[in-house]
């Protein structure tokens, strides 16, 4: 099985450096989310200065993992999409849609994001739950419509600690924004709290645009490395292959010590899958 590996997990590396590590490994698919040594841009849940990172020094960068054998499959982008206040909600969008223009630029399919939250109120919370769902549906809209003008999808990525917490409710988002341009960002240990492995895919097969590979205790709060969790991975791969052969698989969690040897369990894993029915 081909497996990826998210480009934030070795900051301490130049893209040049990472694209040939990768490759040197056997990887097939990175999430590039401009946070290598040379081009610290990425912030989780929010925005970075954007003005020095050029059309030509993206593309510089993004052919540097393509010559290394090495698809980038998206853009991460992971800004804050349920900002109460307008002002800074335009700058997150804005943030967004510069990102998409390069993803544009350089034939990158997908930009992606998780919801976002307020720090300190992240989870489900009763008294802004509705209120924040329509925020994202808002926003998220608004986001489709551009990038319908730049030709690339955004995948959104479900958790269960954000306003999006199940595969359910994320098929009926999508429903609601209207758009194929919208797509899921699939990490199944944001779901398995909330969801089998089964309905998973049963909800969001139509949808996916690409994996996280990461794992989850059902009643921790933060994810962890594949294997370490309550994800049944050998179902999880079996179901892969039957409903979404082909489609990246991008690990998280990993850094440059055990990345390999998570890639390992992966391969594991995959070979336990084909003895399933």
């Amino acid at each position: 099985m081909d497996v990826g590996v998210v480009s934030r997990s070795f900051p301490q590396l130049s893209n040049k450096e990472t694209a040939k590590l990768l490759a040197e490994k056997g990887f097939k698919w990175t999430e590039l989310c401009f946070s290598q040594s040379d081009s610290n841009y990425w912030v989780y849940n929010g925005r970075s200065d954007m003005d020095s990172l050029s059309n030509e020094r993206s593309t510089e960068i993004v052919e540097t993992y393509r010559t290394n054998g090495i698809e980038v499959t998206s853009i991460g982008v992971f800004t804050n999409l349920l900002e109460p206040n307008e002002k800074e909600n335009e700058k997150n969008l804005t943030y967004f849609e510069r990102l998409m223009e390069i993803a544009s630029i350089n034939n990158v399919p997908y930009v992606s994001s998780e919801c976002g939250f307020i720090p300190s109120r992240r989870g489900v919370n009763s008294d802004t739950y509705e209120s924040a769902f329509q925020i994202l549906v808002e926003n998220v809209k608004w986001l489709a419509d551009k990038a319908k003008k730049y030709n690339v999808s955004v995948a959104l990525e479900p958790c269960v600690l954000d306003v999006v917490p199940s595969a359910k409710r994320m098929d009926d988002f999508i429903n609601q924004v209207g758009s194929d341009r919208v797509k899921v960002l699939l990490d199944p240990a944001n779901l398995i709290a909330n969801n089998s492995e089964e309905e998973m895919f049963s909800y969001l097969t139509p949808h996916i645009a690409y994996f996280h590979g990461k794992d989850r205790k059902v009643n921790d709060t933060y994810g962890r490395v594949i294997g370490d969790g309550d994800i049944e991975w050998p179902l999880f791969f079996n179901m892969y292959h039957k409903y979404t052969e082909g489609v990246p698989f991008i690990m998280e969690y990993v850094n440059i010590d055990n990345f390999c040897d998570i890639r390992d369990r992966v391969v594991k894993f995959d070979e336990m899958a084909v003895m399933l029915k």
